[in-house]
């Protein structure tokens, strides 16, 4: 692989995991404007995912951590695969039936994410990644 493609597989892996574990610990701790797992956990039980608090530690762990694994590119396919999960469970139980665009809160968004995180656990993480160190 080239120095050139992976520069852009870690920018694309930066800006995707980080932004994906900032998403974790707005579930998690409220932080960049979330509502915590108590906030969080009341919204998943009013769309029926249930124990809502539970399931908002487990969505927020898989965030946060899918997220760190694949901006590092360590266990990249793990950290695709987490990222790739919570966003479909998102399609499913809050944003699939609104339609594919984002503007009437359907799932263009989610879809994007799970498919570029399948994308580059599909090619790999590139040179600059600790997969590439340790493998």
């Amino acid at each position: 692989m080239t120095a050139l493609a992976s520069l852009g597989l870690l920018i694309i892996r930066i800006v995707l995991g980080l932004t994906f574990a900032g998403h974790g610990t707005q579930k998690l701790f409220g932080w960049f404007g979330g509502h915590g797992i108590k906030g969080t956990g009341g919204f998943f039980e009013s769309i029926n995912i249930k124990p809502g608090i539970m399931m908002a530690l487990l969505a927020g762990l898989g965030e946060l951590f899918g997220g760190l694994l694949f901006a590092l590119g360590l266990l990249t396919p793990i950290g695709a695969l987490l990222i790739a999960l919570t966003m479909l469970v998102a399609i499913v139980k809050v944003h699939g039936q609104n339609g594919y665009w984002v503007t009437q809160n359907g799932y263009e968004y989610n879809f994007l994410l799970i498919i570029v995180a399948i994308g580059v656990a599909l090619v790999g993480p590139g040179s600059y990644s600790i997969d590439s160190i340790i493998f």
